[in-house]
């Protein structure tokens, strides 16, 4: 009898688990974001005030003339996750009128941030920006390549049969990083304290931009899609995996530093360059995207609310490494009504941090063929996950949810897991802990229930089932009223 079968009689003692796989660390190391500077506002498109109270809905946006003012000014509400901590987070809600800004273009953009400054401002973003832009025209990666780089080239180069396994060196390499930064310079956009980013209107698009929050604080984005940090020059590593892999160097949000920090209805994909299009090179999957949001090097008080994240390979990374013991303490995340999408992994893996999981939808698509895990339990993690609800197809069990690395202990309930649906409300109760300890108990340590803590700031929490619905309905840029 399939598992499946089993489970569909035995969910409720739950007694099934998870199997094997490996995942690699991302590194702490990246490009400095630009420092900050002070200067004039510019007095371009400056936009009225806003003032809504906060509040969710499945509604779309409507079209009214500013159809964002309403919601510019909005703080995180008190309560609502980690990051309604010591103080709240406001973001840019106190900016003076000359310091609020619609931006449509990169350039605009560009000058509305100043540099990551602190000073308080709202940046409403209209229509598509396209961050691989240079005076309104596109470049592609030819444009940024630079010293005689070249794809053929570098590939001819460092094959693992000619090479060997040492790390790349050379004047292909030294013409890839110094290509790469030249993107870089063009793509990564400094994120600065004290600062709201909110998409105007339903179909607010930020393209091929990684937004980088280093060592601020304060900071809101919402209602807003970003998509498709593409690296036009990814690195190989001989020895990650034992394989090799390739290496890649953007996330369309990361934290480094980061605190008090809320991401509200967004929209993260790979939209336009899937990297299961890209070719195999050797033998691995030539990867142009990292993660789709990471929090690490000590970031803390954070809450992802409502948000989408979508077709792509490592979702959601909470601390970088296992010998980063300088995030003890710190990495306290909520993830609450959030759909996590033909994600292969990382929804979220978490290192370090208290991170509270609840009431997220997870759907892996009826043709996924490289799931890996949703719920990544490594080194001193404490991640608290309740009514979650997980829709597979039949070749992933419950078994496959749950991935731990020198982990120590999940507490879970209140999980669902059934067949995936646009809509559910079915679906059989099952225990992640219990399966978990059941199928790996030979080969990794049994996890405890005892996390350490007990969340105490959430909004309300809905059964899975009702969760899912909602979340299914109202997750997503575009959906707040």
């Amino acid at each position: 009898m399939r598992l499946r079968q089993v489970i569909a009689l035995t969910a409720l003692l739950g007694l099934v688990g998870v199997p094997a796989h490996a995942d690699d660390a991302k590194s702490s190391a990246g490009s400095a974001a630009m420092g900050p500077r002070s200067s004039a506002a510019p007095s371009w498109l400056v936009a009225p005030r806003g003032g809504a109270a906060y509040r969710y809905s499945p509604a779309p946006l409507s079209g009214a003339a500013d159809p964002v003012s309403h919601i510019s000014r909005d703080t995180l509400a008190p309560n609502d996750g980690w990051a309604a901590a010591d103080g709240g987070t406001t973001g840019g809600s106190t900016a003076d009128d000359a310091h609020v800004f619609t931006v449509r273009n990169r350039s605009e953009l560009v000058r509305a941030l100043d540099g990551g400054s602190s000073t308080p401002k709202i940046i409403k973003i209209a229509g598509t920006i396209d961050t691989n832009t240079d005076d309104g025209d596109h470049l592609d990666c030819a444009d940024y390549a630079t010293d005689g780089y070249g794809t053929s080239k570098y590939l001819a180069a460092y094959d693992p049969r000619t090479w060997g396994s040492a790390k790349p060196s050379g004047p292909q390499e030294e013409a890839r990083q110094a290509s790469a930064a030249k993107q870089a310079e063009r793509i990564e956009l400094a994120v600065g304290s004290n600062t709201t980013i909110v998409g105007r209107g339903s179909s607010a698009v930020l393209k091929g931009a990684s937004l980088q929050l280093q060592g601020a604080n304060n900071v809101i984005v919402r209602n807003l899609e970003l998509r498709d940090a593409y690296d036009c020059f990814p690195v190989w590593q001989p020895n990650t995996g034992g394989l090799g892999d390739w290496k890649t160097a953007y996330d369309n949000i990361w934290l480094r530093g980061a605190t008090h920090v809320w991401i509200d209805h967004v929209t993260l994909s790979d939209k336009g360059h899937p990297d299961e299009r890209e070719p195999t090179c050797f033998g691995r999957n030539y990867l142009r995207h990292d993660g789709l949001l990471d929090i690490t090097n000590a970031s803390d008080l954070v809450t992802v609310s409502w948000s989408r994240f979508a077709d792509h390979d490592k979702a959601i990374l909470i601390g970088n490494g296992d010998t980063a013991t300088g995030d003890r303490g710190k990495l306290r995340v909520t993830l609450h009504h959030n759909e996590f999408e033909s994600v292969v992994q990382r929804a979220p893996r978490v290192r370090f941090g208290q991170v509270h999981l609840y009431n997220n939808r997870y759907v892996v698509p009826a043709d996924a063929h490289d799931y890996r895990y949703s719920v990544g339990v490594s080194t001193e993690s404490a991640i608290h996950a309740e009514n979650n609800a997980f829709h597979t197809p039949g070749h992933i069990e419950v078994a496959d949810l749950v991935k731990s690395w020198n982990g120590t202990a999940l507490h879970q309930s209140g999980s669902l897991w059934g067949s995936p649906r646009t809509e559910s409300g079915g679906g059989y109760p099952v225990d992640l802990l219990a399966i978990h300890n059941a199928y790996n108990s030979g080969s990794e340590r049994d996890l405890t229930a005892d996390v350490g803590w007990t969340p105490t700031l959430h909004t309300k929490i809905d059964s899975a089932a009702t969760a899912d619905r909602a979340v299914a309905h109202g997750a997503g840029a575009g959906r707040i009223p």
